[in-house]
């Protein structure tokens, strides 16, 4: 294997290990509360979009309707989420974020303007062809990752 290849596949392997170690780690984001990657996310998606249901949620998230609830149920012993009766559809709830919440919306919004501001500058920065290169990267790394989840199903 050509040495290029060789710290190729090594610093692929080294990014996988950080995004699965990112994932375990929870964080604060504005209020007291330890929240993990996907209930900050969870509020992130609720934060950007009006009048959700948990069903909406599902779909948007391609996961069930359990699954949403479950993680419903933790933002709400959090004090983070509740869900109300949609006034234009009583039959239907709808989550919206409390105050508290919000907080952890913006300073996750806040986080992220700070934590990608210099790799979005980077990406930016990049002419037509560089960028094609790494589109071109990234989406065989994506078929890559695909094909080993369709493995492991």
């Amino acid at each position: 294997m050509k040495k290029e290849n060789l710290i190729m596949h090594g610093k692929f392997q080294s990014i996988m290990a950080l995004d699965q170690k990112l994932e375990k780690i929870p964080k604060k984001f504005g209020t007291k509360e330890l929240l993990s990657h996907s209930e900050i996310h969870l509020i992130e998606i609720i934060g950007d979009n009006e009048n959700l249901s948990v069903t909406d949620i599902g779909r948007y998230l391609g996961i069930t309707k359990g699954a949403v609830s479950q993680s419903l149920k933790r933002l709400e012993k959090k004090g983070l989420s509740f869900k109300k009766t949609d006034p234009e559809n009583l039959s239907r709830s709808i989550v919206m974020l409390t105050a508290k919440g919000s907080t952890a919306f913006w300073a996750h919004k806040h986080w992220h303007e700070t934590m990608d501001g210099g790799f979005l500058k980077y990406m930016e920065e990049l002419n037509a062809e560089e960028s094609d290169i790494i589109i071109h990267f990234l989406e065989r790394v994506e078929d890559f990752l695909k094909r080993r989840v369709q493995f492991r199903e």
